[in-house]
């Protein structure tokens, strides 16, 4: 067991484990440069960006932005989501227009329109689970999951009672059809890398 280990076994018996106290001991951590953390669950999971994953979180970021402004368009930035434990750091966010933070400094989810998880080999359980069924309770409207290694991407919409309900998917070279979503736009993904 590690000291980390140590740390979240006592908060946790002690009932003082919370996301904040999480992440304090992260910033303590030496997380080596290049390295995204979230928790997912109560569980920590840090994984390296890769060229492929950014270029495509970069892809998207772009065609956002010729809807939204640039700073209602994230990627990487801590947000807490509802159940045990869930601080994301989802690589591309869209907010609804009027976000705002929290007293914490943290965005709500209840203003997410739009959130893109480009998956990693180590943590695409947690985009196709864990986080698929968060941000569905979450009532996020548009979920988008894309898979560099199958070349193909996996659109969730009409979140209600913690599932989404519309699913499509398609490979690449195919359009992310969102017109008819609060997000408004087709994503190309004719450009998208695959690993």
């Amino acid at each position: 067991m590690t000291v980390l280990d140590d740390r979240i076994e006592m908060a946790e018996e002690s009932g003082e484990l919370t996301l904040d106290v999480m992440f304090e001991w992260l910033e303590k951590m030496p997380v080596p440069e290049g390295y995204k953390t979230e928790i997912v669950g109560g569980h920590i999971f840090m994984t390296p960006q890769r060229d492929t994953h950014w270029d495509i979180i970069a892809d998207i970021y772009d065609q956002l932005r010729t809807r939204y402004p640039r700073k209602r368009v994230k990627s990487d930035v801590r947000m807490d989501y509802p159940g045990h434990l869930n601080g994301f750091a989802s690589d591309v966010v869209a907010l609804a227009e009027g976000a705002e933070r929290d007293d914490k400094g943290h965005w709500l989810p209840a203003d997410v329109e739009f959130v893109a998880e480009v998956i990693s080999r180590s943590t695409a359980g947690n985009d196709y689970g864990p986080k698929k069924d968060t941000y569905a309770a979450a009532g996020v409207p548009v979920y988008l999951i894309v898979d560099p290694y199958a070349g193909e991407w996996h659109l969730h919409t009409l979140p209600q009672d913690g599932k989404y309900h519309g699913s499509v998917s398609f490979g690449f070279g195919e359009d992310v059809d969102l017109t008819g979503t609060v997000v408004g736009l087709a994503l190309r993904t004719d450009d998208f890398p695959r690993d």
